[in-house]
């Protein structure tokens, strides 16, 4: 399934697939904070070598750069990302106020972590995320992913974001741990647990994100998502498939296709943040209607829709 990547508010996610008949399989969610009880939240920082320009930690200007003021300004870009995403995970989700902290793919060959600790959400809107103590010579995930795995094993529910800025080094052995940890936690020997991969900067390899996103496991559990920060518009999206399928938003709703016929129609059983339906071939969007709202939808990122018209 290819997902969308500009999807229009209340969507969280919008995935599409053509199927063999023609018609177009949607699977969307709409946004919502989930409400767990005894989440364990973490976030992880990349800590690798290739990071050192989006932590503001360029080079030093030479000697005519300093004395005629030609040197280049360097921006801690990660700083804004992780503070937000930081203090809203303590503030909203954690169960003991606290969201652990720690930099991943530091030191010999990026295999090390670097705690930071856990920070309150008023701790992490003035912390400055700036570089490790010792950036990394690889970038391996899979240290950071057992490091929460382990330490939060019996939290009822964990949530655990990952920042990075380009490609994972130890993808095949992370992808291998996370489908041993998906069939663990469809057997109930573990509990649940949701990692979203973060894109910082401008050589963000997607493909590997995608790999994970789409990781079969032989389940049916989700571990993985990924966003990009560049189009991130609310910090709400790192849930995007964080969702109760059971969980009824209105009594009713409908999904339209372009010409206003009825695909589906939940007045009988009432609409969930999970929606799942097919349009007809070459529609290029379907229509929401919800308590007097009528939200139009993309089924591409080369398409068009008309503008949403909400209720008053």
């Amino acid at each position: 399934m290819a997902q969308l990547k500009k999807v229009v508010e209340p969507f969280g996610e919008v995935n599409v697939h053509t199927t063999s008949s023609g018609k177009r399989k949607v699977v969307a969610t709409i946004l919502m904070e989930p409400h767990k009880e005894g989440a364990q939240t973490g976030i992880a920082l990349d800590g690798s070598g290739s990071m050192a320009k989006l932590y503001g930690d360029g080079e030093k200007p030479g000697f005519l750069a300093s004395l005629f003021g030609s040197a280049k300004e360097t921006h801690n870009e990660v700083t804004p990302v992780a503070q937000k995403i930081c203090s809203y995970l303590a503030r909203k989700i954690d169960a003991d106020g606290g969201t652990t902290c720690i930099y991943w793919a530091v030191g010999d060959g990026g295999s090390q972590i670097e705690q930071v600790g856990d920070l309150t959400a008023d701790q992490a809107e003035k912390h400055v995320f700036g570089p490790p103590r010792s950036y990394g010579t690889g970038t391996q995930l899979l240290p950071a992913v057992r490091y929460f795995v382990d330490r939060f094993r019996s939290a009822p529910w964990g949530f655990y974001v990952f920042i990075t800025d380009g490609e994972l080094h130890d993808l095949e052995e992370v992808k291998r741990y996370s489908t041993e940890l998906a069939r663990q936690v469809s057997a109930k020997q573990r509990k649940p647990l949701k990692f979203v991969l973060i894109g910082v900067g401008p050589d963000v390899n997607e493909e590997q994100m995608e790999e994970l996103d789409d990781l079969d496991t032989g389940t049916d559990v989700d571990l993985w998502d990924h966003k990009l920060a560049a189009e991130m518009r609310l910090v709400e999206e790192i849930f995007a498939e964080v969702v109760d399928k059971n969980a009824r938003i209105s009594d009713s709703g409908r999904i339209l296709d372009p010409h206003g016929k009825v695909v589906k129609d939940y007045s009988d059983t009432g609409m969930t943040a999970y929606l799942e339906f097919e349009m007809p071939s070459g529609a290029d969007y379907f229509t929401l209607e919800v308590n007097g709202n009528r939200i139009h939808q993309p089924l591409s990122d080369m398409a068009t829709a008309p503008a949403s018209q909400m209720a008053s």
